[in-house]
């Protein structure tokens, strides 16, 4: 028998919480393309929602995106509102359907499901569970059950989660 674990066959999760219309999550976006050109298949990027009420727009966001998710774009949907959040502080909802469009998405069908509210649970469930958590701000992001707070500072967050991911990747404790 050996003393080493040996290395994980499933993908680590990093969950980021995130809302659409925060300057300080599209300022996280480099780091989040970091750890995906670093890890590949080996982190899983989960997306969580938690609009927060001084943004007008990020409920509607964040249906968005579950609504980009289910036709297949969630992440390059995500950059793409982030790339361009003074767009959403001006236009709203309009500019979420026109994003859907660019990306060659159902527009027709995120303006219904804006509409419909079809993923307000899946909203509201992150936003209760990163509540419950102790989710203050965004970005955070929590890894192996440790919540790391990047609404001040994203300064060494992205070192931190990699610290962390190559530790739990190779096995260890």
């Amino acid at each position: 028998m050996s003393d080493s674990s040996p290395a994980r066959t499933e993908p680590l999760v990093l969950d980021v919480w995130c809302e659409l219309q925060c300057p300080d999550c599209r300022s996280a976006l480099d780091d989040v393309r970091a750890l995906r050109a670093r890890y590949g298949d080996r982190l899983e990027l989960r997306l969580r929602h938690f609009p927060l009420e001084k943004h007008k727009h990020a409920f509607a966001a964040a249906q968005a995106a579950e609504e980009a998710l289910d036709q297949g774009k969630g992440w390059p949907y995500v950059e793409a509102v982030l790339e361009r959040v003074e767009e959403l502080d001006r236009k709203g909802e309009p500019f979420l359907v026109e994003v859907a469009g660019e990306l060659g998405l159902d527009a027709e069908e995120f303006d219904t499901a804006l509409i419909d509210g079809r993923h307000i649970l899946i909203v509201d469930a992150d936003q209760a569970e990163g509540k419950a958590i102790g989710v203050t701000g965004t970005p955070t992001y929590v890894i192996d059950g440790e919540r790391l707070d990047g609404g001040k500072s994203q300064e060494g967050l992205r070192g931190r989660i990699e610290e962390i991911a190559d530790r739990l990747l190779a096995g260890g404790a």
